[in-house]
């Protein structure tokens, strides 16, 4: 049973915390919170709030360490855990993963990492993704924290797809309520000339599901516009050249600048964003700079989608709800 002391301490914690809107659309930054301390109930209850509402939600100077990360993220939900990671990622926290594997990747394939990335990333809408978006399963949400970042450049850039759904004309809307597409890891990735050892990879790890369009979120009960440029190239049920034109429409829909929000990172900053409403950009203008960019992130457990008409969303190879 809660005391009078109780109620009122945890009263206090909530008054001492403040949701401020940075965009019209989407993001607020929430002050007043220590995320390392004993969060009380209505504190996380305020923070939920606000990353349902404004989709993704800023903290700055946080002293969260590997565990304190967890330990936050299970107040929302249950971590995921990854079955690989990188030599980055710390080891004793399965939970958490290193942005900085990321670097690993095209070496690991005879690629330095900027022709890696040009070659998944050939158009402006390309790296534009929600997180593991090909699973059956993407994560409800994702918690990044700042360890190292450059003195400039690394911003990273976020869009509100209930918005951007909820922008399009009302004919529309309705058009693309009833379709589907494939969402699949590597599609567009533009392979070496020769022998490409990336590619083999890709074909021999390939994930990918179908899953509506428009999306209802299960919280919110809002229509999603669920698409994004990195795992999205087929609408189903249409011609290649008609999905081509539409997810050209619906993508540069998406990410319109009214809709979006930018955050500059500092150590010590954390941000939470709901997987399943939001893409995000990750940054491409700080590699040639050689600072260090040095960021943790914890995602969670998430829903399989379903569409408007409640039909669910379906796997198609190399993904099972509940399984990393």
């Amino acid at each position: 049973m809660t005391t009078d002391r109780g109620t009122a301490e945890q009263a206090k914690h909530v008054a001492e915390a403040e949701v401020r809107p940075v965009a019209g659309h989407i993001g607020a930054e929430i002050t007043g919170v220590d995320l390392a301390g004993n969060l009380d109930d209505g504190v996380v209850a305020l923070i939920r709030e606000a990353v349902l509402r404004w989709k993704v939600v800023f903290f700055r100077e946080q002293r969260l360490d590997h565990a304190g990360h967890i330990a936050f993220a299970r107040r929302f939900g249950e971590p995921v855990v990854l079955g690989r990671r990188g030599s980055a990622s710390p080891a004793g926290f399965p939970e958490v993963e290193t942005t900085a594997d990321r670097l690993e990747l095209g070496g690991r394939f005879g690629m330095e990492h900027e022709e890696w990335l040009q070659r998944r990333r050939h158009t402006l809408l390309r790296g534009w993704h929600c997180d593991h978006g090909a699973r059956i399963d993407p994560p409800a949400a994702t918690i990044l924290r700042a360890e190292t970042v450059p003195p400039y450049g690394g911003d990273t850039t976020w869009a509100n797809l209930a918005a951007a759904y909820a922008g399009l004309s009302a004919p529309v809307r309705a058009f693309v309520d009833g379709l589907r597409a494939e969402h699949r890891l590597g599609v567009g990735y533009q392979p070496r000339p020769g022998d490409d050892s990336y590619l083999r990879h890709l074909l021999g790890h390939q994930v990918a599901s179908v899953h509506p369009l428009v999306r209802v979120h299960p919280e919110t009960g809002e229509r999603v516009l669920y698409a994004n440029g990195y795992y999205v190239e087929q609408i189903t049920d249409v011609s290649r050249p008609e999905s081509a034109a539409l997810l050209e429409m619906l993508l540069e829909q998406a990410v319109r600048p009214e809709y979006t929000v930018r955050f500059r990172w500092e150590p010590g900053s954390v941000a939470f964003w709901d997987n399943r409403a939001t893409i995000h950009l990750a940054p491409s203008d700080n590699a040639h700079l050689g600072f260090p960019r040095v960021m943790h992130r914890v995602m969670l457990h998430g829903e399989v989608p379903v569409g408007v008409d409640g039909r669910p969303s379906e796997p198609v190879t190399g993904t099972e709800a509940g399984r990393w």
